[in-house]
């Protein structure tokens, strides 16, 4: 279960990140095999994916279609650069003040994870059907035969891994945000507006109490004095 508590799933702003628990998140885990899987498909196309048949030109191992390795490698070489992103971005996500750009950010993630879940799944379809026709004359030796099922297993794997990379996020974007943890501040940059304080006693209202004042009554002792005629 992811924490709840904050913005997207993640904490106050300025909260220390502790490497070993960050490390051992599913979400952390995920990443670095789908790092590693693209790496597997970029590396095994680009070392063994292509053979020279006779000649000096040299072919792609699967059923020589040049799109099928130029494919793999696109998309091993970008999941690739994308993991090494996201990971950072994970890293910082605490970091980031603004709610805005914290949503901003888990909705990219949803965006990519879920394209290139779906590109991985077009790689492991195309790569398996050009493999299924080659021939063991194009492939003398079987010359880049295990390249070509890592290349082709790694992608089914990707699926997987940037599948539930997507799941994650969107997990992150349906906690949605705490509000109470941020200020005005940090939703639109401006400075936080402090309440006018009240006159009453209990602070429920913002009506200025007026006090009513009485004339003291007249009372004999203000009265005007009488005149007495003087005897003489």
């Amino acid at each position: 279960m992811m924490d709840g508590v904050g913005s997207f799933g993640a904490g106050r702003t300025g909260t220390t990140i502790d490497p070993i628990s960050f490390a051992k998140q599913p979400q952390t885990i995920l990443r670095a095999l789908a790092w590693i899987f693209s790496l597997v498909v970029f590396a095994s196309i680009v070392n063994e994916g292509y053979v020279n048949i006779g000649s000096e030109r040299l072919y792609c191992i699967f059923n020589k279609n040049a799109d099928a390795c130029n494919y793999g490698v696109f998309v091993g070489l970008v999941g690739l650069l994308a993991c090494s992103f996201f990971m950072l971005l994970d890293y910082k996500f605490s970091s980031i003040s603004s709610v805005k750009d914290r949503k901003k950010a888990v909705m990219l993630e949803i965006g990519f994870s879920g394209f290139w879940a779906f590109l991985y799944f077009v790689s492991f379809c195309f790569l398996a059907n050009q493999w299924s026709r080659t021939t063991s004359d194009e492939l003398p030796l079987n010359q880049g035969a295990d390249a070509a099922r890592a290349a082709i297993a790694f992608s089914f794997f990707s699926i997987i891994t940037w599948a539930g990379l997507t799941v994650r996020a969107v997990q992150k974007y349906l906690l949605g945000t705490d509000m109470t943890l941020f200020t005005s501040e940090h939703l639109d940059g401006a400075a936080p507006t402090q309440p006018c304080p009240s006159n009453s006693p209990g602070g429920g209202g913002t009506t200025e109490s007026t006090e009513t004042y009485q004339n003291p009554p007249f009372t004999e002792n203000n009265a005007a004095p009488t005149y007495q005629v003087p005897i003489y």
